[in-house]
């Protein structure tokens, strides 16, 4: 069954929009370096995990989307950061990077004709791809609320 192009318009703006909610884009920009390895009191993790953690995720989905031979990760250690700062100066910048690479290589698996939203992923047990797009979207969007509440915390939200 093919869909429309509008619904994979929609499901492509889905990634990154900000239609009731903070985009990923938003809330990863401006947090002062000094600020990105700080954990807030009471909370488990810096907006260096968070921003990271929702990087390695979405390249673990896509993978999993265009590698018919995907291995799949150890969870938690292939998802999450072994520290509380960026390892490097870079790191941070580069992280927000390549999150932003993958996501437009989402965008255009979704637009892609070629691509049958509601076929079986190869290296899954049944997963659709329009199932890990919506994934990506609502695993996103969760914690880019958790970067909002944490970057409050630390008085880095420019709000």
């Amino acid at each position: 069954m093919s869909l429309p192009q509008e619904l994979r318009t929609h499901l492509a703006k889905l990634l990154s929009w900000s239609d009731g909610h903070t985009s990923f884009d938003d809330a990863a920009s401006g947090i002062p370096a000094d600020k990105r390895g700080q954990v807030p009191p009471g909370l488990p993790y810096s907006p260096w995990q968070l921003v990271e953690h929702m990087r390695l995720t979405q390249a673990d989905i896509l993978e999993f989307c265009v590698n018919p031979k995907y291995r799949e990760k150890e969870w938690p250690r292939d998802y999450w950061p072994a520290t509380a700062a960026p390892p490097t100066a870079g790191a941070w910048t580069a992280s927000v990077a390549q999150y932003k690479r993958d996501r437009r290589a989402f965008e255009r698996l979704v637009k892609s004709s070629r691509t049958d939203l509601l076929a079986t992923v190869p290296a899954g047990s049944g997963q659709t791809f329009l199932r890990e797009i919506i994934l990506v979207a609502d695993h996103t969007a969760y914690h880019v609320g958790q970067l909002v509440a944490v970057r409050r915390l630390l008085g880095a939200w420019p709000g």
